[in-house]
């Protein structure tokens, strides 16, 4: 029998659905660059790893696909995505529009200890000045960014970032980790933080725009996509 990777992992267990399980690992695999994007999946060889019958493995990978995370191709499996640079600046345009309109809504919607529950959340980060960086470059800054749209109480606009970020993780998990760049963000998500609670519309949309633009700029230098443009 074919041999498979799994970074570890053991057999699921019976106290939750074998594909409920099955979707978690493989998400993780994915998103922690154990799949790598282009590889195929080897259905015999995850399922006997595993210690699951093909069904519930089939179920997950449809929702990884539904996800964006994997690709089927007709009569030949299964494939972590890969993405054309074109399709990440877009993530990253439409991204940006999502949160910046969440940031707006946010000020007029978000509870006093909704703003002070996410400022905690900013400052226990490991991300923050003091702690040690978390390993996997950007994936803090977009768990960071979902709880601010979380802010906007709309549930539309929540899903959507969802599905951006989930897009992104991939591509972005495996590029370096720039300290100076932790800094700057940690300190740019405080000033947008700082113009929420203060209930500052035009602070806060100016304070996320100009961090939104920095953190497109930065991570298309990092994937080395810095030249590439939607007109290329």
């Amino acid at each position: 029998m074919v041999d498979v990777n799994v970074g570890g992992r053991a057999p699921l267990k019976l106290n939750v659905t074998y594909s409920r399980q099955t979707e978690a690992v493989l998400r993780e695999m994915v998103l922690d660059g154990t799949l790598t994007p282009g590889e195929r999946l080897n259905e015999v060889a995850l399922s006997a790893a595993l210690g699951i019958s093909r069904g519930p493995l089939r179920e997950a990978i449809q929702k990884l696909v539904g996800e964006g995370l994997l690709r089927v191709q007709s009569h030949r499996g299964a494939y972590v995505r890969e993405y054309e640079p074109r399709e990440i600046i877009e993530l990253y345009e439409m991204r940006a529009a999502l949160e910046l309109y969440a940031v707006r809504l946010a000020v007029e919607r978000a509870s006093d200890t909704d703003l002070e529950r996410v400022h905690n959340i900013l400052l226990q980060s490991s991300d923050s000045p003091g702690h040690q960086p978390q390993p996997g470059p950007y994936v803090a800054e977009l768990d960071f960014h979902q709880q601010l749209v979380e802010l906007a109480g709309n549930s539309i606009i929540s899903a959507n970032c969802l599905e951006m970020n989930r897009r992104l993780y991939p591509p972005l998990s495996r590029t370096p980790r720039d300290p100076q760049r932790v800094q700057n963000a940690v300190a740019e998500h405080q000033r947008v933080m700082t113009a929420l609670r203060s209930r500052s519309r035009a602070g806060a949309s100016a304070a996320m725009e100009q961090h939104l633009a920095n953190s497109m700029r930065n991570s298309l230098v990092v994937l080395g996509l810095e030249t590439v443009t939607l007109e290329s």
